[in-house]
């Protein structure tokens, strides 16, 4: 809540999708494609009207670039001060490949940096020391930009693994080596670093300056809640900390000490090269200085680590200020703690609205950013969020829709900027309600899984294959020259199966006799993955007895994707295992054969109890086994990413792996669920197809692929950005 040949590029913006963007957001890539396609700008000497150049001034015998007063955080530019920042988060990884690996290289960067101020985005945001050539191509970019560049703030990572390990953030390992990053993430922005090779941290060596855009630095990390208040018990009678810089409060607890050490340490190395600048530390509202009585689950309330118990003193005029990352969909707190449900913001309620304004309140006198917002674009959810802000399920212009409101509702609860999360989708990312599905964990990279949202938070979204290998939208023409396999053909009512796959997704093409027999009839497709079976398919009792999944399609446009009542993840993990679902699903064992299909749900909430009002509520689901009818292609105003199945000269369907049973299909390994609710998991030689038209039957000889370990892929802004972009710029005017 973070190579070279494992990726190809295609990036799709253009006049196919202009339905999806708005006239000023082409206007403004248009602008700066020709900027970045002359390579020039106006010289620092003659700004232009609008010149974001920077203009530092000095104070207290340090040049300053930005500073905090009161609770506004200005950046100084050439057309003067501005005091609200839109950026975006920019992660480590590129599909493939995991955040240690620090994989991306300087021309993802030289692609990337354009896009961004095309979209108005003025600020990056990185969560640590990245490889030397970001630094470079990003003092390149800037330089050659003059009067809009890119402004950084940059991420100082904990030593994550010894904190949580040692519960301890005074204990050596922990606090000395987070002086070394921060000292060695200082010199990096200055372009003084060198580093030899080391397990999950970039190397190399560093030369590029990119403090003259240097916005602030933020240090730490989401603090785990119960490590943190493990280090407070450890901790408890320490003094407080009185640096040079900055110091800790009387009543400030032994992690805000230790935040108030880290913050003097990386303002003593900038004093000494005649700089200050903002500085804040990672906050997040699980571990936020407020009071959630309403909160359902105690660890999101264990500790607070408030920002108004550090004070940067007079020696450094650049200031101090709070940051958060605050998402619309969770904590629950949102959704149960009765001030944030009336709060009412631009004449409806808005809890979201209401939680800023809080943060705003507790931190008066101070600067708050929020550096992570945003919602996620993917076939999956994680937890519902009021007014429809959920943890995914959106479509692309879904997202972007609700991304623009959040970034307004930030600047107009009186915020110094937002950071949306991500540039990027990124492959290797994972949450709570799959993670315990994909295995083995350390392929999770190697494939792109369309039910984990966390996988699909970005601007950009990153396509599996060097091109698409199936538009799924009805058209089959590009299956006979895709690579795609004859699994079946016939007289019959089925003519032909085709088969192919990506790193994403299982495709099949279906032609029929009467191309619109789906719509009286259904269509039914059983997949077999595993030993055993479930007696036939859905009302079909004398169809493929193997098949562990199923996918039926019609009549009409309804489609759901069924898995038998043994190998259902979400029955046997909450309901067997956990006994959370005993009063919404029939109390019988899952054995072989049984002949059962559930439709595949995830889960969402665990049965909670709101403790300031002793009222239960039952679990919660997402019925994710409902398959969308449409079009999956990008160029048309009609595209919905969470399309599965589509038909007009043929039936076209794209399956998502974790809905047909694997683990990993990487490594070709589907998941077994025991009745004791664990997991593992099992080889798959060749993929079992059958596929049935109404009562009609045929078997084909079924789909295998040789496993992967490098992976191709290509990039797209996602459909909708135009009204992301066009926030961007409201809020900044």
């Amino acid at each position: 809540m973070q190579g070279c040949r494992h990726a190809s590029y295609r990036t799709e913006v253009g006049a196919a999708k202009a339905l999806s963007l708005l006239l000023p957001a082409l206007l403004a890539l248009a602008l700066a494609g020709a900027m970045a396609g002359c390579g020039s700008s106006p010289t620092a000497s003659s700004p232009a009207p609008d010149s974001w150049a920077p203009r530092p001034d000095e104070r207290a015998g340090l040049s300053r670039l930005a500073f905090t007063e009161g609770d506004k955080l200005y950046l100084q530019t050439a057309s003067g001060r501005r005091s609200f920042i839109a950026g975006v988060n920019l992660g480590s990884t590129i599909p493939g490949t995991l955040p240690g690996q620090l994989a991306t290289r300087a021309s993802d960067y030289r692609r990337w940096f354009p896009q961004m101020a095309a979209l108005g985005l003025r600020a990056i945001r990185v969560y640590t020391i990245l490889r030397p050539c970001f630094y470079a191509q990003l003092a390149a970019y800037n330089r050659a930009h003059t009067d809009a560049p890119l402004y950084l703030v940059q991420g100082v990572w904990i030593p994550e693994e010894q904190f949580l390990a040692a519960r301890d953030l005074y204990a050596p390992a922990v606090r000395l080596g987070f002086l070394r990053e921060i000292d060695d993430c200082v010199k990096a922005v200055h372009g003084e670093l060198r580093r030899s090779a080391r397990r999950g941290a970039a190397s190399g060596t560093w030369t590029a300056d990119v403090s003259p855009w240097l916005l602030a630095y933020s240090l730490g990390v989401e603090w785990d809640p119960r490590a943190t208040r493990a280090s407070d018990e450890k901790n408890a009678g320490r003094r407080v900390f009185e640096g040079t810089f900055f110091s800790s409060t009387a009543d400030a607890s032994p992690t805000e000490s230790w935040l108030a050490m880290a913050l003097d340490r990386c303002a003593s190395d900038e004093a000494a090269r005649g700089l200050t600048m903002p500085l804040t530390f990672t906050n997040w509202p699980t571990t936020d200085p407020l009071a959630h009585p309403a909160e359902p689950l105690a660890r999101e309330d264990l500790v607070g680590v408030d920002a108004a118990h550090i004070r940067a003193g007079a020696a450094w005029p650049a200031g101090f200020f709070a940051s958060y990352h605050a998402y619309p969909y969770y904590p629950d707190f949102q959704r149960h703690e009765a001030a944030l449900r009336k709060y009412r913001y631009q004449g409806r309620l808005d809890p979201y609205a209401g939680y800023l304004a809080a943060l705003r309140s507790h931190h008066a006198g101070m600067p708050v950013m929020i550096t992570e917002f945003g919602v996620p674009s993917s076939i999956g959810t994680a937890h519902g969020g009021p007014l429809g802000r959920s943890q995914g399920d959106h479509s692309e212009q879904q997202a972007m829709a609700i991304d623009a409101e959040l970034l307004r509702i930030i600047r107009a609860q009186g915020c110094a900027g937002g950071f949306v999360f991500e540039w990027a989708d990124e492959w290797f990312k994972f949450t709570w309600n799959t993670v315990d599905y994909e295995l083995p964990k350390g392929r999770r990279q190697l494939w792109l899984n369309p039910l984990t949202n966390e996988e699909h938070f970005g601007l950009v979204a990153t396509d599996p294959g060097v091109r698409p290998v199936v538009t799924v939208d009805g058209n089959g023409g590009e299956w006979l020259s895709n690579g795609s396999q004859v699994i079946e053909e016939s007289r019959g009512a089925l003519r032909e199966v085709r088969a192919i796959k990506d790193e994403g997704y299982l495709y099949l093409r279906l032609v029929l006799d009467d191309p619109s027999v789906w719509q009286r009839k259904a269509v039914t497709v059983g997949v077999d993955v595993l030993p055993g079976g479930n007696r036939g398919l859905p009302g079909l009792a004398n169809a493929d007895p193997e098949a562990d999944y199923a996918i039926v399609l019609g009549p009409g446009r309804q489609g759901s994707s069924l898995v038998s009542s043994r190998d259902d993840p979400y029955w046997v993990t909450y309901g067997l295992g956990r006994h959370f679902l005993t009063h919404v699903t029939p109390a019988y064992a899952p054995g072989p054969g049984v002949g059962v299909w559930h439709l595949q749900r995830q889960i969402t909430n665990r049965p909670l109890v709101v403790p300031s009002t002793g009222r239960r509520l039952p679990v919660e689901w997402f019925d994710v086994g409902r398959l969308r009818f449409g079009t999956a292609d990008p160029a048309d105003s009609r595209f919905d990413c969470r399309v599965t199945w589509a038909a007009g000269d043929c039936v076209e369907i794209r399956l998502p792996y974790a809905l047909i049973g694997f683990a990993d299909p990487s490594s070709r390994r589907a998941l077994v669920v025991r009745h004791d609710g664990t997991v593992a998991t099992s080889p798959v030689g060749r993929v079992g197809l059958e596929v049935a038209v109404g009562s009609k039957v045929a078997t084909t000889s079924g789909y295998a692929w040789d496993p992967w370990q490098s992976v191709a892929w290509h990039e797209r802004q996602k459909a909708g950005i135009g009204i992301f972009a066009a926030a961007v710029r409201d809020t900044m005017r």
